[in-house]
């Protein structure tokens, strides 16, 4: 097959996987180059195939000396198409983890259902016992409740005004403006549902209650803050909104954390 690339708007939808593997590895020779640190070392990256959650395994992994546990939901090739930029970052960090005699454990699927959840559970108790550190870094357009059965859609927009600004058509260059209008109550609702702090919370709930978390256990999530100019459409937007419940999570886990450890 020869990959050529593809886009649509400002994302580019096909994948090389020598690319891919290229680029894993560029970030694991930087955390090699770098001091090593005293870290955790069993870890759960949920949503660790791209990204800050792909970052953060290659760091634990290749800096602390972790044991890693990852979840995401990326596509293999098929005959017509390549496979996603997450599948082929997974399969490099795999193969290099494993070299350095480190245990990689990956899990394919939909990380906001129960039966993900207990997939992880089951492999903590057959393979580290408990971890010591869960990442939350999800990016994700849309999610399913699994205990409503109802379905979320985020959007990127402003709240209560619209945003005008430029944009750039990559296949061109040309420059044009672009105005976004503001979110309506419900995709904001939909936007906090998918893109909050509720799904951080239900796992550390069912880890918690599975007794897989040491009693050290450290927890984290990736807020954003990004550059004034999209504060309009990100910090003070719909993003904004989910980042907002993120970070009340974020006090409400940190206070239980506390509590086992007996902290004040």
């Amino acid at each position: 097959m020869v990959i050529q690339p593809k886009i649509r708007g400002f994302i580019c939808t096909t994948a090389h996987p020598e690319g891919c593997a290229a680029h894993v590895q560029e970030q694991i020779d930087f955390v090699k180059k770098s001091p090593p640190v005293t870290g955790p070392k069993k870890v759960l990256v949920i949503g660790s195939s791209t990204g800050y959650g792909l970052a953060s395994r290659i760091a634990a992994t290749f800096s602390a000396g972790a044991d890693t546990i990852g979840v995401f939901f990326e596509k293999p090739a098929s005959d017509t198409r390549t496979g996603t930029a997450g599948w082929y970052n997974t399969i490099a960090f795999d193969q290099a983890a494993k070299a350095v005699g480190r245990i990689a454990r990956n899990i394919n699927g939909d990380a906001f259902s129960d039966a993900v959840k207990q997939q992880v559970i089951d492999i903590i108790k057959a393979d580290f016992r408990t971890v010591d550190m869960v990442v939350y870094s999800l990016a994700s357009p849309r999610r399913t409740h699994p205990r409503t059965g109802e379905s979320f859609s985020s959007v990127i927009k402003p709240v209560e005004q619209s945003f005008v600004s430029k944009t750039v058509d990559v296949h061109s260059g040309k420059v044009t403006d672009v105005t976004i209008e503001p979110a309506t109550e419900e995709e904001v609702r939909q936007t906090v549902a998918v893109m909050g702090g509720e799904d951080w919370e239900m796992w550390m709930d069912a880890l918690e209650q599975a007794g897989v978390l040491a009693d050290d256990v450290t927890t984290v999530a990736y807020s954003y803050v990004g550059p004034e100019l999209t504060f309009p459409i990100y910090r003070e937007g719909t993003i904004g909104r989910a980042k907002h419940d993120l970070e009340q999570t974020a006090k409400r886990l940190d206070a239980r954390l506390r509590t086992r450890l007996h902290i004040h």
